[in-house]
C-alpha cells in the first residue's frame, strides 16, 4: 500500500469529529506545504510492537546523530491522539520559538518545543496553526 492510501486510511479510521478535523488538516498543511514529502509511520518498531501513535509526516529533513550517523525524517507531523489531535513541528533549534512566537495566539492548545497539542479544531486559530506549519517547513532550510 503506497503512503497517500495509508494516510487516506489512518483518517478514515478515526471516529468522528477526529475524522474529519485530521482530514482538514491533512488538507490544509498540503497547501500549506505543496510539493512536500508525505510519511506515514505506523507508530510500530522492528518488532512490530506499538511504540507510539501513527504519524502522518510532511516534508524531509535530516536528523544528525552525535555519532555521524544521520537519518531522513518528517518536518511536520499529525497524530491522533486519546484526548484531541498533535501536531509536531520538528527540527527547529530554538526549542522556545514555537511556544514564544505562537503560543498565546493559538487558542486552547499545548505548544512545547516541538510539539501543539489541542483537543478540536474550535479551540484554536487555524491560521496561528497553519503559519507554524509554514515556519516548521522551511525551518531546515535557515
Amino acid at each position: 500500500m503506497n503512503v497517500p492510501q495509508q494516510i487516506k486510511e489512518y483518517i478514515a479510521g478515526q471516529p468522528e469529529p477526529k475524522r474529519s478535523e485530521l482530514q482538514e488538516l491533512h488538507e490544509r498543511t498540503l497547501k500549506a506545504l505543496p510539493g512536500c514529502k508525505l510519511w506515514f509511520e505506523d507508530g510500530k518498531n522492528s518488532e512490530g510492537k506499538t511504540v507510539s501513535n501513527p504519524n502522518i509526516g510532511y516534508g524531509s529533513y535530516t536528523i544528525k546523530y552525535a555519532d555521524g550517523k544521520t537519518r531522513d525524517f518528517f518536518q511536520i507531523g499529525l497524530s491522533a491522539n486519546k484526548t484531541g489531535i498533535s501536531v509536531y513541528i520538528l527540527g527547529i533549534k530554538d526549542k522556545t520559538y514555537l511556544a514564544q512566537t505562537y503560543g498565546d495566539k493559538l487558542g486552547k492548545a499545548s505548544v512545547t518545543g516541538y510539539c501543539i497539542k489541542f483537543k478540536t479544531l474550535k479551540d484554536i486559530n487555524m491560521d496561528v496553526l497553519e503559519a507554524a506549519i509554514r515556519y516548521g517547513g522551511k525551518a531546515q532550510d535557515e
